[in-house]
């Protein structure tokens, strides 16, 4: 007989399930942009529960157009979506997962390969978290120079190789911030322009510029 407490916990795990799936499609389908809430739900089963908790806990942004309610994957969701995917608890139900949930998988982990952590005693040892816009100056200086240098970038560093170098000692909403305070601070200039072999996951790992459009580039000033 299945106690209160394992019901309890089958639920807690169906629903993470879902939610999952949910911000896995979004991110999926979106591809940096918002989505049309119908296409959304026409690829997973949520109930409006599953909307309205994660649009409280800041994963996912609703706003309406033209009468269309499109949402968009924020970054805390895209961490949320991270943290579930490495977590050792979360499995897909008993069901066969269909081909476009193994397929969006895939498309993660091709993606997402520079985040995977080596095991223990093995590759580099774990870098300490940025905590600060003065840690963060210095660090995102080193790996501009080190990138320009390295690769002859002739002073132009696409914004997506400083992102993807600095990894995970920064979350993705610190690093535009701290970004944009350094082009405010006359020490970047964020660049427009064109990227080779342009793909989804380097346009996501730029710069949207509030107002401005999108940066690929920055440029070191007084260099």
């Amino acid at each position: 007989m299945t106690s209160e407490a394992e019901t309890t916990k089958e639920q807690r795990g169906s629903q993470s399930q879902v939610r999952t799936r949910l911000l896995l499609t979004l991110w999926d389908l979106g591809e940096g942009k918002p989505v049309k809430k119908s296409e959304l739900s026409a690829k997973v089963k949520q109930s409006g529960e599953d909307y309205k908790a994660l649009e409280e806990e800041g994963a996912i942004e609703r706003k309406v157009e033209k009468r269309v309610t499109l949402v968009s994957l924020t970054d805390k969701g895209l961490q949320m979506l991270a943290q579930e995917l490495k977590n050792p608890e979360m499995k897909f139900g008993g069901t066969q997962v269909g081909s476009r949930v193994a397929n969006a998988l895939l498309k993660w982990i091709r993606q997402m390969d520079g985040a995977v952590s080596a095991p223990a005693g093995e590759g580099k040892p774990v870098v300490p978290a940025i905590a600060s816009y003065e840690e963060f100056e210095p660090v995102a200086l080193e790996v501009y120079d080190q990138l320009n240098r390295d690769y002859n970038l002739d002073d132009l560093v696409p914004i997506y190789r400083i992102r993807r170098e600095i990894g995970e000692r920064v979350s993705r909403e610190k690093f535009k911030e701290w970004l944009l305070e350094m082009q405010a601070n006359d020490i970047f200039q964020l660049m427009a322009g064109e990227i080779p072999d342009m793909t989804p996951d380097k346009h996501n790992d730029s710069i949207n510029i509030p107002g401005g459009g999108l940066r690929y580039y920055a440029k070191r000033l007084n260099s």
